[in-house]
């Protein structure tokens, strides 16, 4: 099953039988002071940079978020859209609990966006998928209802089927609709990337849809995060996961396509032995220039 996403100029599909879709996190607001208070008064230089540092780490595509209390979130998630979509090609992950930013988000996005997010709650799902089904675009389904976050992963599978079959009812096919099956931090519970896991193969097994974390979840409030992100990610994809809104840190971009390489996602390690040749080739430049100076 393939979710297909584009941009003005680059096709980016996630699939089960593809390489991992790797969605960039670090244009979001939440926990960055400096970059909410640039953001608040207009200065949109910090989301180019992260924009274009995240592709160049691998980045697949970049979620874009605008969550500030008290500012304009619809003209702001615009604007971040505008600069993100001239700064790199990748196609974008539209993030905002405000159905009128999501409606501007979408309304000047070129492409096909992915829309982060729905719940199984029935007034998200009545006021979010009619707006997706109007633009085209495809969506992430949280498995969580009026009720929280469940508990088991029977409960979650119980959520994400109420997701897609609500979609099916809008016109938006299985296809376009990728399941969050809920990451939370195993500093917490002891058995909660177990659950995750257990949800993701519930999921692969009943629905077969495309599926997405929100993957840095695992590891809040603990030391090495990366590490822990790293660790998680390939176990995670083992398990049936196609995608997640991540960190592009270096530890965790070759996690996963290591992972890619491992699971037979990667056919004869073509973009992995790519890669190493590009990062020798980088090399060599640099030596080659300090040996000038």
């Amino acid at each position: 099953m393939d979710t297909v996403l584009r941009s003005r100029s680059r096709t980016v599909t996630i699939s089960s039988n593809g390489p991992f879709c790797i969605i960039g996190e670090r244009i979001n607001p939440t926990g960055r002071k400096k970059f909410a208070e640039e953001l608040r008064n207009g200065d949109l230089s910090t989301v180019t940079v992260d924009a274009l540092a995240q592709v160049d780490a691998g980045a697949d595509m970049v979620d874009v978020n605008a969550g500030i209390p008290l500012v304009d979130e619809p003209e702001l998630l615009q604007a971040m859209l505008r600069t993100v979509q001239e700064a790199v090609e990748v196609p974008v992950c539209i993030d905002s609990s405000v159905i009128e930013a999501l409606e501007a988000g979408l309304s000047v996005y070129e492409g096909r966006a992915l829309v982060n997010s729905v719940t199984a709650e029935d007034e998200r799902l009545e006021e979010i998928l009619p707006l997706v089904a109007r633009h085209g675009a495809a969506v992430i389904g949280l498995a969580n209802d009026e009720t929280g976050i469940p508990e088991t992963p029977e409960k979650r599978l119980e959520c994400a089927r109420r997701i897609v079959s609500a979609a099916g009812d809008h016109g938006i096919s299985p296809e376009d609709v990728v399941i969050d099956p809920l990451a939370m931090t195993v500093g917490a519970d002891t058995e909660a990337v177990t659950t995750t896991l257990k949800t993701i193969s519930l999921i692969r097994d009943e629905l077969g849809v495309n599926m997405c974390l929100g993957a840095s979840n695992v590891s809040f409030g603990l030391p090495q995060r990366l590490v822990l992100n790293a660790s998680f990610l390939p176990m995670a994809m083992a398990a049936g996961l196609t995608s997640a809104i991540m960190s592009a840190a270096p530890v965790c971009v070759e996690a996963v396509r290591a992972a890619d390489l491992l699971l037979g996602h990667d056919p004869w390690g073509t973009s992995w032995i790519a890669a190493h040749r590009a990062r020798q080739a980088a090399i060599a430049q640099e030596q080659e220039t300090a040996g000038a100076r």
